[in-house]
């Protein structure tokens, strides 16, 4: 079997493992920012003479969060799909070889 597909199957991986490590890098930072966006609502409210609510926020938090959840998802389907390719390369370059 020839080293370049096993090199492309590793490379899928190796990048795979790095989009995961950007999503989740990205995801610790939306959560650190959480509490500053606390802080602001919570002000934000306050010199609007409102009432800050606990409602209110996790509702505004929830959709932070949704829409960071869906860039992960987004980064671990790429991921799977460009691996699963990748392995499926190698998979049918092995059957030529033996077959």
């Amino acid at each position: 079997m020839n080293n370049s597909e096993y090199n492309k199957a590793e490379d899928a991986v190796n990048n795979t493992e790095n989009s995961l490590k950007n999503a989740a890098e990205n995801a610790k930072w939306k959560v650190e920012e959480l509490a500053d966006r606390a802080k602001d609502y919570i002000n934000e409210k306050r010199n609007n003479d409102e009432e800050a609510r606990q409602e209110d926020w996790l509702d505004r938090a929830k959709n932070n969060l949704a829409d960071a959840w869906d860039d992960v998802k987004d980064k671990a389907n790429d991921a799977w799909e460009k691996t699963k390719d990748a392995a499926e390369d190698v998979k049918a370059e092995w059957n030529k070889k033996t077959n």
